[in-house]
């Protein structure tokens, strides 16, 4: 396909595809229960970073939904490396392998013998290195045994979503929330680190919201650097006085909070260091298409 760049390739049922298949209905159990799974990968200009380690999370996502994935991480890796090519090289991508159910067992139960897979590649340009508003919603993550916080499963996203409404209605772009206990959680869709007196703190892992790649991945670069990082539990309050807040996600990887409830903030010299050590790490280590010559 050259270096064409189209809207998106999926991969279903053996065969690549240009346009969307339909793949599920009203009587599916995923379409109706939510048994859906996915991971969401990245590749801008040929690269693509810690591509196995988010087709290994598809995996143990689907597991930990009582799915029995009918692919291995390295298939969907490989799966994965075949839609970048076919995408381009210039080509600025999201990845995102799900895994769905489409039986259940009595009402509610996914049949595991059901699972289904699919691989969607498609055009997302990464957000601009502008900044974001942000607000603390009143929307809580929930504990390990309230819902299945050990998956990036569909299910968990409505939750996010109605804390980002809130928010948008009150005139901010993303919202923060907390854990049950009232300690930071994340923002509804990314996870959360402020600066103070020139360290990195985020907040410890607790099993209420899912411990991303790239926030793992920003950690390793920020300490190989030197860069003092902190992760325990933390207060809302402690970002009124925050010297920088900024975002780790697939979506974005590293965006500043320039006004975090009505405060004005930079983009500071820690959220742009973490910024460029992962970019320029990700060129050295994830090239899946080389460049031209």
């Amino acid at each position: 396909m050259g270096t064409k760049i189209m809207a998106g390739v999926y991969f279903y049922d053996g065969e690549w595809l240009t346009e969307e298949p339909k793949v599920t209905g009203p009587m599916d159990h995923a379409f109706w229960l939510g048994s859906v799974i996915f991971d969401g990968g990245r590749s801008f200009g040929g690269v693509a970073p810690d591509l196995d380690l988010h087709c290994r999370r598809a995996v143990r996502s689907a597991q930990a939904m009582l799915m029995k994935p009918t692919k291995t991480a390295e298939e969907i890796e490989a799966l994965c490396r075949e839609g970048i090519r076919r995408m381009g090289p210039d080509a600025v991508t999201y990845i995102r392998p799900m895994f769905f159910v489409r039986k259940g067992l009595g009402a509610a139960r996914p049949d595991p013998d059901s699972t289904d897979f699919i691989l969607a590649i498609y055009d997302s340009p990464l957000p601009p290195w502008k900044g974001f508003s942000a607000c603390l919603a009143p929307f809580r993550r929930p504990a390990p045994d309230m819902a299945p916080t050990d998956a990036k499963a569909a299910c968990l996203y409505p939750n996010g979503a109605r804390a980002a409404s809130w928010a948008a209605e009150r005139g901010f772009e993303a919202a923060l929330v907390c854990d049950a206990l009232g300690h930071v959680a994340e923002f509804a869709h990314a996870n959360v680190m402020f600066a103070k007196d020139g360290k990195v703190i985020t907040p410890v892992p607790n099993g209420t919201f899912l411990n991303g790649i790239t926030r793992q991945r920003v950690l390793t670069l920020l300490r190989e650097a030197g860069v003092p990082v902190e992760e325990r539990s933390v207060k809302p309050e402690e970002l009124d006085t925050a010297d920088e807040i900024f975002s780790t996600g697939n979506y974005g990887k590293v965006q500043p909070c320039t006004n975090w409830q009505g405060r004005a903030l930079q983009p500071g010299p820690l959220a742009t260091r973490a910024r460029d050590l992962y970019f320029a790490w990700a060129e050295a280590t994830w090239r899946i298409i080389p460049k031209a010559a």
